[in-house]
This record gives structure tokens, sequence and C-alpha cells, in this order.
């Protein structure tokens, strides 16, 4: 009926087996069908803040004759309670609105759940938020499809405070160890050094200029520590 796309087919590899799954900003509905289909999850929450995409969900579960999938109309975590997920999947959402949406959860910060975020929009606010708020990432991959680079964070709370050096916020836990992942970071570095070159003449940007030309050049040196030069 479908085909995943690359991002959401690697969100699912990382699913944990078995699990009760809540996918937030669920949309169309086809993550949460691929995972019962395919025996990744028991059940999932399909959650969407607005009615028309969640309706689309319903049609495409209809089709599919799949059980297991409950349609949700809700923001974020707040229509969800502690006892009915494992694993919470947010992705396609800005990386600040992921991090509000958690902000607001209370019960998230506890060890058994499994998070998989997917910000399509300011990962270092998202990456800020999770280093300083107890969150450890377990691993953190790259998917890069027609033209776009994505990350993919699986974290949990351990309660675990962390202040990294400033480059973390831009390239995560990502290592230049396979082709995605090395596309992902030089876009970050591009994105970098396109910023310090519009303010470099900017006295009162000099603060920020040298700040970004030490994240721009800590990320030459993951780059080149790979490639062994």
């Amino acid at each position: 009926m479908f085909n995943l796309s690359k991002r959401l087919l690697k969100i699912a590899e990382l699913v944990p087996k078995n699990s009760r799954v809540a996918d937030i900003g669920t949309d169309h509905g086809y993550l949460p069908i691929y995972l019962i289909k395919n025996g990744v999850a028991t059940s999932v929450l399909a959650c969407d803040i607005n009615q028309k995409p969640l309706n689309n969900a319903k049609k495409n579960i209809q089709r599919s004759n799949v059980l297991g999938i409950q349609t949700r109309l809700c923001g974020g975590l707040s229509g969800i309670t502690a006892d009915e997920v494992e694993t919470i999947i947010i992705a396609g959402i800005g990386g600040e609105v992921i991090a509000g949406i958690l902000e607001n959860c209370s019960w998230v910060k506890n060890k058994k759940y499994t998070l998989l975020l997917n910000p399509t929009t300011s990962p270092e606010k998202l990456r800020d938020f999770l280093y300083s708020t107890g969150f450890s990432t377990d691993l953190e991959t790259a998917v890069c499809e027609n033209g776009k680079c994505y990350t993919i964070i699986k974290t949990k709370f351990t309660g675990e405070f962390c202040a990294p050096q400033e480059y973390k916020l831009y390239i995560g836990e990502l290592k230049p160890d396979s082709p995605h992942n090395v596309l992902y970071i030089k876009k970050q570095l591009s994105r970098l050094q396109k910023l310090n070159q519009s303010i470099k003449n900017i006295p009162l940007k000099q603060p920020e200029f040298l700040k970004t030309q030490t994240c721009i050049n800590q990320i030459k040196k993951q780059l080149e520590a790979q490639n062994g030069t």
C-alpha cells in the first residue's frame, strides 16, 4: 500500500522489539502500520494535534486491516498516560518543539522510556535541552534522502547532566563513520561557515564569531581524524 521513507525506516529499526509505542505527530499513520505489520510493536498510539492528518491516518489504518493501533487527538504527550507506552517517537517536528513537548511532560523523565527523536530544524536546540536536562543519548545516526539530511536520536532519561563542548550541539554524538553521517556533519559545518561569513566583519558579533569558529575547527578535526589526516 505504501513504502516508508528511509527516515521512517531507520526510526522503525531503532524501536525496541515488542514495545508499546506512541507516535507523536503521526500524520499519515504509515509508521504505526509498519510497526504492527512487521511485529515490531505490540500496540501503537498514533497521535496528532490536528484532526485532518489524524483522519487520514485512520483511513490508512482501516485500509491496512491491522489491529493494535489507536488514534488519538492530542498535542504532544498531553493525551497519553505514563502506563500506556514504553517507546516514544517524535519525528518530523522542529527541535525546539520537541524539547517543549518533553519539558511539558513530567513522567517522561524515567529511564524505562526509550525516546526516538527526529528534529527537522534546530537540532542544536534539542541537543542542548537533552544534555542539560538529564537525558543521555544511546545512539545518534543520520539519514539523507531527497537532498535533505536528518538526525535520529535514541535517548532516555538517566538524570546525568552534561555540559558538552559547543560543537556537539551541532553534530551531537554522530561519528563520521558512514556516508550519511559524513554528509550530515558536512552540512552542519557548511551552515556554521555561512553564519560566520555573514558576521565576521560586524564588531558587535565578534564573540559569536569566535565561538562559532571554534566549533568549525573542532568539527573539521572530527572529519580529519576519521580520514586519518
